[in-house]
């Protein structure tokens, strides 16, 4: 019999904070933001079986050169910039930045990176202000760097600080065509909880780069910002009133461009960016659950937060359900597009040389070798994908602990974050950790060749074999970075992952060595760039032409 005297206990209502009302708000009005479709507006419009083969394009483009896929449209704004002002302005030295404006956006229209029939012309003019600048700023730059006479190679250094510049105007423009009120809010709420928590000793010599350090670390953990782009906002960072400069401000700009790439440089590699990837990297995970718990329905589920404390807690627990669910999909698609790209650009090539270098040299073609080294590269991916393990309920459990700290006051955190400075180590042991480092790299690749010895592969197989091994192994680690990424709890180590990580890391350095240096020299991508990509380009304006013109008579005749 239950005791009357006890009453049930009452669930505290929490406070909702000013930062994560105002989300709510921002969401709520996002959702219900009325598009005006008025036809009296001019806009960019393509011819739609046109658009379809320039789509085509540039989806066999993107399998040749594996990049993340959040970052194919930055490269592809990059990639027509660069044939438009380097490639066809060395031609044509006039740049005339409104042509350059209005062929960008109508291939990146036709490529499928914006809609069709959506962007206003009024855009073109925008474009061509920001193109004019930076070909205004490269050219105070140049002049600068001709009369440091500091550099030994000064066409090398043109070039470099040419190429740079217009990846700032890429990056630039790709913030232009997709900014986001609700990713800014996340943005401007994180940042303010993050300068209040971190704290950096007071001897520290990096007190002074705190502020800049944790809005990179945001960007490049909230957007996945790459070096690119963090050197794009690292720019406007030291250049608050870019957006409106002036021609006395970009001369200013240009003859201090060397400092000014060199301090951008310092922030990208900065000493702190590890301490602080850990830590933002917990709390963009925090962000991202919340926005989207929000934005499922922003009414209800800020309903629930004042009348039932339980029902945010199932909220978040639904959607990071589907979050875990979207991932192992994301993560299969990733392995695809990988396998096709390890494929065409690598074993493709790797088989065509094993054949006529094992005959030069003599020796009799392995076909158990040869096969091997055809399926490895697949079947070692689908292995490592297979038994990649999603996020646990204990990881759940932590994001909504993380999402109650920055949404309500009475769970916010009141204990600050504090970073150590960076370790230095002597001299001696760096040599001791070298040399104990280089016997795991000896030790795990003997073991490899040990092994493949001993089933017959002659020396060439063993070095594609070891090739992919490594390859594949470093692609692995990029693919399944969305499921790390989620993961808030700190994983558990033991003997088993402590060996494996002692002799597997050896593995992968190698295979993000050998994709940075065969990334650039893939023959492919130089083939669609340099022989295939213009004339095609130039077909592609004909055909567009052409559809026009028919439109035309086709109008006059009805």
């Amino acid at each position: 019999m239950l005791n009357p005297k006890l009453t049930p206990k009452a669930e505290s209502i929490l406070t909702v904070n000013d930062g994560a009302k105002r989300l709510f708000q921002v969401i709520y009005q996002e959702q219900h933001k009325e598009e005006k479709d008025d036809d009296t507006i001019p806009r960019i419009k393509v011819s739609s079986f046109v658009s379809k083969m320039a789509f085509y394009y540039e989806k066999i483009r993107n399998t040749v050169d594996y990049k993340e896929e959040h970052l194919l449209r930055k490269n592809a704004i990059l990639r027509i910039l660069r044939r438009q002002i380097l490639i066809e302005g060395a031609i044509i030295p006039e740049i005339k930045s409104k042509a350059v404006a209005k062929h960008l956006l109508t291939e990146l229209i036709r490529a499928a990176y914006l809609p069709n029939n959506k962007v206003r012309e009024t855009k073109i003019d925008e474009l061509a202000e920001v193109i004019d600048k930076y070909i205004k700023l490269k050219n105070y730059a140049l002049r600068s760097l001709e009369a440091s006479g500091r550099e030994e190679n000064n066409f090398k250094a043109k070039n470099e600080l040419t190429q740079w510049i217009i990846t700032l105007l890429g990056c630039d423009i790709e913030e232009r065509l997709g900014r986001s009120k609700v990713n800014q809010t996340i943005i401007s709420d994180l940042y303010d909880n993050l300068d209040s928590l971190v704290e950096i000793p007071e001897d520290a010599p990096y007190r002074k780069d705190k502020d800049i350090q944790i809005y990179i670390a945001i960007h490049r953990n909230l957007l996945k910002f790459d070096s690119d782009m963090v050197a794009f906002i690292s720019f406007k960072y030291f250049n608050a009133d870019w957006h409106r400069a002036g021609e006395e401000e970009i001369a200013r700009i240009g003859r201090n461009i060397l400092v000014l790439r060199d301090a951008i440089e310092r922030q990208i590699n900065h000493p702190l960016s590890g301490q602080l990837k850990k830590i933002v990297g917990r709390y963009a995970v925090f962000y991202e659950i919340m926005a989207e718990t929000i934005a499922d329905n922003p009414v209800r589920v800020y309903e629930d937060l004042k009348a039932d404390p339980k029902a945010f807690p199932r909220d978040i627990k639904k959607i990071c359900k589907k979050r875990y669910g979207s991932i192992r999909s994301k993560l299969w698609r990733s392995a695809v597009r990988s396998i096709i790209y390890i494929f065409l650009t690598k074993s493709l090539f790797a088989v065509l040389l094993e054949v006529p270098a094992t005959r030069w040299f003599g020796d009799e073609l392995n076909f158990w070798a040869l096969g091997v080294n055809i399926g490895f590269p697949a079947l070692l991916l689908f292995i490592i994908i297979l038994f990649t393990k999603l996020p646990s309920d204990n990881n759940t459990n932590r994001i909504i602990e993380g999402i109650n700290e920055v949404v309500f006051v009475e769970k916010e955190r009141k204990e600050p974050i504090r970073l150590r400075e960076p370790a230095k180590r002597g001299n001696s042991m760096n040599v001791i950790f070298g040399l104990v480092y280089g016997g795991a790299f000896l030790f795990s690749f003997g073991v490899i060749i040990y092994a493949l010895e001993k089933i017959g592969f002659h020396w060439i197989s063993i070095t594609i074999f070891l090739f992919f091994l490594a390859l594949v192994s470093f692609f692995a680690i990029r693919i399944r970075r969305g499921v790390h990424e989620l993961v808030v709890v700190e994983p558990k180590e033991n003997i088993f992952t402590f060996l494996s990580d002692f002799f597997y890391i050896p593995i992968v350095a190698v295979g993000k060595w050998l994709s940075e240096k065969f990334s650039r020299v893939n023959v492919f991508v130089f083939i669609l760039d340099f022989i295939i990509e213009a004339p095609f380009k130039i077909f592609v304006e004909i055909a567009e032409e052409w559809t026009k013109y028919v439109r035309e008579r086709k109008e006059e005749i009805v």
